[in-house]
C-alpha cells in the first residue's frame, strides 16, 4: 500500500487528512492480517499437501488473511516411515515456524497425522499451540480391515496383523505403531513403541513431562463419525474418552482438559474418511469456530 498524494488532491483532501487516512488504512490492513492465528496442517497416511487445498480455501474464505501451511513432509508412500522419525522431523519444521508466531497457532491434523500431532504435543516443551484439532484420527488406535490396511498388508487380515506388527521389525512401519489389537493387549503393550507411550499406557521416564507439554494446549477438538469406513472402531477418533483407563487415571492430561471444559467433540454422520478435509459441512460445524 503506497501513499498517493495526487489521488488525495484529486478527491479534495488536504495532505494531513490524507496522511491520517493512509495510516488508518494501514492499521486496518495490519489488523486483518494478524487477526487470526496461523494454521498448520499435518496430513495422513498416503496423503500430502495437495489433498488439503480445499480445506485451505475453506479456512481462508471464512477467516481472511489466515496463514495456512500444510507441512510438506513424508508425503505419499513415505508416510509409512516410523512415527518417531516423523515426529522428529515434523517437530523441527514446526518449531522453526512457531518461534516466529508470538500469538500462538492452531494444529489441524488428519488421520495418521493426528497420531503424529499427539506425539508432537508430548515432546515439545515450549510449544504455543492454541487449538489441537484432530480430524478423524485413530487416537485410541486402529483395529480393522480397510483399503488402507490392504495397501500395507495385502496378504493379512486384521486378526493376523499383530504377528507382523508386534515385534521390532514391524515397529518400523507407522501403521503398526498405532495398531491396537484388543485380543493381544499384552503384546501391544510389550512391543508397540509409540501409542502406548504417548497415551500413558506404559510407564516411562518422560510421562510427567509429556503430560505437562500436552496440557499447554488451550483446546482439544475431536472430530469423527460412524460412516468413516477407515478408522476402526470409529470411536477411536474421539479417544473413546471416559471408558479408558488413561482417562480415569489422567496420565496424559485428557481428564484435566475435559474438566477444564477444553475438550470439544463433533460427530458427523455420512462422511467417508477421504471426505473429512473437503466437506464444507464438517468445516462449518466442527472446525471453523476454533480457528480464531
Amino acid at each position: 500500500m503506497t501513499h498517493d498524494c495526487s489521488m488525495c488532491a484529486w478527491i479534495g483532501l488536504d495532505s494531513m487528512v490524507c496522511s491520517l487516512l493512509f495510516l488508518l488504512l494501514l492499521c486496518c490492513a495490519s489488523y486483518i492480517s494478524q487477526a487470526y492465528k496461523p494454521v498448520f496442517i499435518v496430513h495422513g497416511l498416503f496423503d500430502g499437501p495437495k489433498e488439503f487445498k480445499t480445506l485451505t480455501k475453506f479456512i481462508q474464505k471464512s477467516h481472511p488473511g489466515t496463514e495456512v501451511t500444510t507441512l510438506d513432509l513424508y508425503d505419499g508412500l513415505l508416510s509409512v516411515k516410523p512415527l518417531w522419525t516423523q515426529v522428529r522431523d515434523f517437530r523441527a519444521k514446526l518449531e522453526a515456524r512457531l518461534n516466529q508466531t508470538k500469538e500462538g497457532a492452531h494444529l489441524l491434523c488428519f488421520s495418521q497425522g493426528g497420531v503424529i500431532c499427539r506425539g508432537l504435543l508430548s515432546v515439545m516443551p515450549n510449544h504455543n499451540i492454541h487449538s489441537f484439532i484432530s480430524l478423524s484420527a485413530p487416537l485410541a488406535g486402529q483395529y480393522g480391515n480397510t483399503d488402507y490396511l490392504k495397501k500395507v498388508f495385502p496378504k493379512y487380515l486384521k486378526k493376523n496383523i499383530y504377528k507382523v506388527c508386534y515385534n521390532k521389525l514391524g515397529q518400523q512401519l507407522s501403521i503398526c505403531q498405532y495398531w491396537n489389537d484388543p485380543h493381544h493387549r499384552d503384546k501391544y503393550l510389550k512391543y508397540n513403541n509409540f501409542l502406548p507411550w504417548i497415551n500413558g499406557e506404559k510407564q516411562h521416564q518422560y510421562i510427567n513431562n509429556w503430560r505437562d507439554n500436552f496440557l499447554r494446549i488451550k483446546k482439544l477438538v475431536l472430530i469423527g463419525g460412524p460412516d468413516d469406513g477407515v478408522i476402526t472402531p470409529w470411536q477411536s477418533s474421539l479417544i473413546e474418552m471416559k471408558n479408558q483407563e488413561y482417562y480415569r487415571s489422567d496420565v496424559f492430561g485428557l481428564k484435566t482438559l475435559d474438566f477444564r471444559g477444553d475438550v470439544s467433540m463433533c460427530v458427523q454422520s455420512g462422511v467417508a474418511h477421504v471426505q473429512w478435509h473437503s466437506d464444507s459441512t464438517v468445516f462449518t460445524n466442527c472446525i471453523q469456530d476454533w480457528l480464531t
